[in-house]
């Protein structure tokens, strides 16, 4: 619950390992799983991404009451349409050209394919190495640089 509103979250993989939706009585927080319905569906090989899982969890969040508001993590604005974040499942059902008339393995080709065509996003290592600290930056050292250490097989000693 959150205050008096039940909220529930649903494991939304596929973009990423660790993507969520929050789901709270007729909204959805979608994150990047869809985008609006013209900019189609998040991409699949970030790391820990998948695109069975993400077509699975696309069905999951289709799976809602036709009017439950999706909310969107970012718009694309293709044509440089005003930006919008807000869709429906039903708008997602019908006008998103990644799940209209589209079954799971005309999905996972496509995706694959689109994908393999995309650049990796230039902030995405930055991401990485500040996520895996859980957005806290370590200490700066002594020449004002934070550096973020892993030790790599440390579990021995």
């Amino acid at each position: 619950f959150i205050g008096n509103l039940r909220a529930e979250v649903l494991l939304s993989p596929g973009h990423t390992l660790a993507s969520v939706t929050y789901h709270i009585a007729d909204a959805a927080f979608i994150h990047d799983t869809f985008f609006m319905p013209d900019s189609g569906t998040a991409r699949a090989d970030f790391p820990g991404g998948n695109a069975e899982a993400l077509w699975d969890s696309l069905q999951r969040i289709l799976s809602l009451p036709a009017d439950t508001r999706l909310f969107t993590g970012h718009d694309y604005r293709p044509a440089g349409r005003e930006a919008r974040w807000e869709s429906t499942v039903r708008e997602q059902r019908e006008n998103n050209p990644w799940v209209a008339n589209m079954d799971k393995a005309q999905f996972i080709a496509q995706r694959k394919q689109r994908d393999a065509t995309l650049p990796h996003p230039e902030l995405m290592l930055m991401a990485l190495q500040v996520n895996i600290r859980g957005g806290v930056l370590p200490d700066c050292e002594d020449d004002g640089r934070h550096y973020l250490k892993i030790p790599v097989n440390r579990f021995k000693g």
